[in-house]
């Protein structure tokens, strides 16, 4: 041991600056709050517009999905996961907030003169990591909500959002940089939405993000109409069988670019200390899927790789919904009852503020990921009022292992189409056909919807037979009508005045 004799005064001076010499080394920003090395790092991957029976893992052969296949053995799979609402920036911000759209105000599309957005008094996933738990937060790709000081990230990184490989790889520095202290990606595809260019041939396909010569980098998978499987809720047609043709070349082109991802985690030495987590945003680019609350809309794939391992190859058919997933990642975070005093201070003071949530309409998952058990999720809702500004249409939905219930309250109205999907070459090829039939639903009856659509979806899961004026499913018809009242009175939904002020 080395010994000093020091004058008490130069002693003084040691004692006095010791604090300040030890924190020289440390890399955390001042006023940040402390956090546990332990803490495992959170990835959260939002396709857009992909669709749960629309990977290997799911059951689709056809589809090339090896990177979210081995995703899928690595971690947790869940068959009923859905999203709140079936439009892109309705769902994004109940997938960053834990809020249902009617208690965020986030109704309906960001951009352009759609110009929804969240109120700012709304706590979100990346604030609430950063503030209560020390995360660094970075977020590429695609957006889509407001305002950015309710949504806000440390870092954003750029990149080409159809080239998810250009994306990873703009990901790679902030990765390594962040290997030592937990970090929260958001990682954010525009894949596999449609392209939103049309064409001037009539009935042409959609091309879904892909290319004359693909994307730099990208070894992409192309695939012939004969290939794609059609499911029974899309008309088996020339026209839709193209554009499913161009969709899986947009999904095999996410899963190549989340290949580099993975391979960047893993050279960094994180990957067993990450919790990866994949979802889309709303179903299918599809009429009778996106913008709607049918089972292709809502009902999302959902593969969870724990921290550590922890229940890999596991499938769940617990029924999650989006807005458990930031009250779920906040618990993987150790930070959720802090969270909930977080919000509960929020709300005491402005008690006032009718608008102001005390809680998270969601709640943890995290026991499932670490069980497989189901119990006690056996029950999910769906909320949706807008997709674009003029497509006001209020839809209410509960969903049982058994039954499931849409209220449609402004059913008065035609059911207003997304622009994108009228236009498309499979819906308007069966407009022209003239046959009166859209697949499993005839064409007057996707576009007039009644009051109620009651379902039997263990007997007809594509929804194709309404119960709601079946003598025999009265009693279920009144329970889930209950029920729905009561999921409105629980997240302070206005909408619930409509029970009786149509």
């Amino acid at each position: 041991m080395i010994k000093l004799n020091l004058t008490p005064a130069v002693a003084l001076v040691i004692l006095f600056l010791a604090p300040f010499i030890r924190g020289c080394g440390d890399q955390k920003p001042a006023g940040e709050p402390p956090f546990s090395p332990g803490l495992p790092n959170i990835v959260l991957i939002v396709s857009d517009d992909h669709g749960s029976r629309d990977l290997g893992c799911y059951g689709n052969p056809a589809v090339k999905t090896p990177n979210l296949d081995r995703l899928a053995g690595e971690g947790v799979r869940f068959t009923q996961a859905y999203c709140t609402s079936a439009s892109c920036s309705a769902s994004r911000s109940v997938i960053l907030t834990g809020l249902y759209n009617h208690a965020s105000a986030h109704y309906g599309q960001q951009h352009s003169y759609h110009h929804f957005s969240a109120y700012d008094h709304v706590y979100s996933l990346p604030v609430l990591l950063e503030e209560l738990a020390g995360y660094h937060t970075g977020r590429i790709g695609k957006y889509h909500v407001a305002p950015e000081e309710v949504f806000r990230f440390q870092e954003v990184m750029n990149a080409n959002s159809r080239n998810p490989v250009a994306m990873a790889d703009s990901t790679r520095e902030f990765i390594m940089r962040n290997r030592n202290h937990p970090f929260f990606l958001y990682f954010c595809t525009s894949d596999p939405h449609r392209s939103g260019h049309l064409s001037n041939q009539p009935l042409a396909p959609d091309r879904f993000g892909n290319r004359e010569g693909g994307h730099e980098g990208v070894e992409e998978t192309t695939f012939s109409p004969g290939e794609v499987i059609v499911p029974p809720y899309l008309p088996d047609s020339p026209q839709c069988r193209e554009e499913l043709a161009q969709y899986y070349q947009s999904v095999a082109r996410v899963d190549y670019g989340l290949g580099r991802l993975f391979s960047h985690l893993k050279d960094a030495g994180v990957w067993d200390n990450t919790v990866i987590i994949y979802i889309s945003d709303n179903g299918i680019a599809f009429a009778g899927a996106k913008t709607t609350v049918y089972q292709p809309g809502i009902n999302l794939p959902c593969l969870v790789k724990n921290a550590g391992g922890v229940n890999a190859g596991a499938v769940t058919d617990a029924m999650i919904n989006w807005a458990d997933l930031t009250p779920t990642i906040l618990d993987l975070a150790g930070v959720l009852p802090l969270a909930g005093q977080r919000l509960e201070e929020r709300y005491e003071q402005q008690r006032n503020n009718s608008t102001i949530n005390r809680s998270f309409h969601g709640r943890s998952f995290k026991p499932v990921l670490e069980t497989g058990e189901a119990d006690g999720w056996d029950a999910t809702y769906a909320s949706h009022t807008f997709h674009e500004i003029t497509m006001y249409y209020p839809m209410k939905s509960v969903i049982t292992r058994k039954y499931k219930l849409i209220w449609n309250i402004a059913w008065q109205l035609p059911y207003p189409h997304a622009s994108d999907l009228w236009s498309s070459s499979t819906w308007q090829a069966e407009l022209q056909d003239g046959g009166g039939m859209y697949a499993v639903r005839s064409i007057d009856d996707f576009s007039h919807r009644p009051e109620f659509e009651l379902f039997d979806l263990e007997k007809d899961p594509y929804e194709s037979t309404n119960l709601a004026g079946d003598p025999a499913h009265s009693r279920q018809l009144e329970e889930l009508k209950e029920k729905i009242r009561q999921f409105q009175e629980r997240t302070n939904d206005p909408w619930i005045l409509k029970w009786e002020h149509q």
